[in-house]
């Protein structure tokens, strides 16, 4: 069986510090993608959406397990892109009003033909509205500053701070979506024990 390393292919732009901002040129990738609203803490939405995208990715995952090919790899961490449409106003304090594209990475042997297949097996199965939201798609962030997160979600607000302000220091503007990746699952850990990495995309100040 040919297995894909996936976490040790990608650790070069998973492993950040928890205590000083890194640079990273993130290369293209191709993800599984759902789009929606909302603050996640009260939005079925959300919880449907992150549904629909794990039914999908361990699907994927077996498939190629057990088909003639043979291959294994991991499910890897989901993530998060937040935004609103005016962006000087994000902050944690207006959470209702966030807009989110949920995601999880997918190696290159997902293809768009056996992505489409998984999802009519995938509805089949285990009918979900939001499978049909999800999309196999591309996406490449490029240049960009981290930093490791580890404890609660409510309690970014520093680190994202940080991150700003290194950014503002190399004498570059953010631009993009503020992207967080969750390394930890919040079921099985302890709220000031979670890992995530806030990314945030930039370029040269004009």
């Amino acid at each position: 069986m040919q297995t894909l390393d996936l976490k040790k292919t990608l650790k070069p732009w998973l492993s950040p510090s928890a205590t000083e901002p890194q640079i990273v040129d993130v290369p293209e990738m191709q993800f599984l993608m759902i789009d929606g609203h909302g603050y996640p803490g009260t939005s079925q939405e959300y919880i449907d959406a992150l549904g629909a995208l794990y039914s999908l990715a361990y699907g994927l995952k077996f498939a190629f397990k057990k088909g003639p090919a043979a291959i294994d790899y991991p499910v890897m961490a989901s993530e998060g892109l937040w935004w609103m449409e005016d962006m000087t106003r994000f902050s944690m304090e207006n959470k209702n009003e966030w807009l989110w594209t949920m995601m999880i990475m997918q190696p290159e042997v997902v293809t768009p033909a056996i992505f489409e297949q998984m999802r009519a097996e995938t509805m089949k199965r285990k009918p979900q509205p939001a499978l049909a939201k999800v999309r196999l798609e591309r996406f490449a962030e490029g240049l960009s500053a981290q930093i490791l997160h580890i404890g609660p979600y409510s309690a970014e607000t520093s680190n994202i701070q940080k991150l700003h302000r290194f950014i503002a220091e190399q004498g570059c503007r953010l631009r993009g979506k503020h992207h967080e990746i969750y390394l930890s699952d919040p079921n099985r850990t302890a709220p000031d024990r979670l890992k995530t990495i806030i990314r945030q995309p930039f370029e040269k100040s004009k």
